[in-house]
């Protein structure tokens, strides 16, 4: 039932944002309304959806950019951008972030809706039930997240905190990638500060420690965005 769906929309048009709400919620879906991408990262992290509606010039955080940091959080999740802009280029890195659908605004309302409900036939909401893996293999290691163990292959074992578990889980989700900071603070403490990012520092600096005994991975800091776990083929 379209009440189970649960939908983010990312709109710094107040107005706007609220009629596109109004339209979903009259159509049964139950819809988070943000101003700027950074609440709606923030909100991402903390509510389970089902569908993405990001508008791509917003403040603080562009769509694109929102859409990217989603992404590496879950890698399935359904994105339609919303955007005033008709420009070609736009919609061709929309598309090349994997974007399910484009919306030029204005849009007639009955196209909308059933634009919506195309993508969600597609991709099926029950991928928002889907869990995270308990279980990723990193390098020569294992991480089991749910038991809180980094389990190398010789058969040593490192027990992790459950911070310690939930950034190397996000990290090994995503090797080879750059995992913003803020996308991280968010999802293990569910606010970015600089209290938060230097408790966050200390963990990192805590992994590296551990992964040293496999000289072919490796945390990467990212000057001034973020963490790239490195794992060499």
């Amino acid at each position: 039932m379209k009440k189970d769906i649960h939908i983010l929309l990312a709109e710094d048009d107040t107005n706007l944002g609220f009629v596109i709400k109004d339209l979903l919620e009259d159509e049964g879906y139950t819809v988070k309304l943000c101003t700027d991408g950074v609440m709606a990262l923030q909100k991402f992290n903390e509510e389970p959806f089902d569908l993405c509606l990001l508008d791509v010039m917003m403040p603080l955080k562009d769509g694109f950019t929102l859409a990217e940091n989603i992404r590496s959080l879950k890698a399935d999740m359904p994105i339609i951008f919303l955007t005033a802009r008709g420009v070609t280029e736009d919609k061709v890195r929309g598309l090349k972030l994997g974007a399910d659908d484009y919306i030029t605004k204005p849009f007639e309302n009955e196209e909308f809706i059933l634009r919506i409900e195309n993508v969600l036939k597609r991709t099926g909401k029950q991928k928002r039930e889907e869990p995270m893996p308990d279980h990723i293999q990193i390098g020569t290691f294992t991480l089991d997240h749910k038991n809180l163990q980094l389990v190398h292959k010789s058969g040593d074992q490192q027990k992790l905190t459950a911070k310690e578990a939930k950034i190397l889980r996000l990290l090994g989700m995503s090797p080879n990638r750059v995992l913003e900071r803020e996308v991280v603070l968010n999802a293990v403490w569910g606010k970015d500060d600089y209290f938060t990012g230097r408790s966050m520092d200390v963990f990192i600096t805590k992994l590296r420690k551990y992964l040293s005994v496999d000289p072919a991975i490796r945390i990467v800091n990212i000057h001034g965005v973020g963490f790239k776990l490195e794992i060499d083929a």
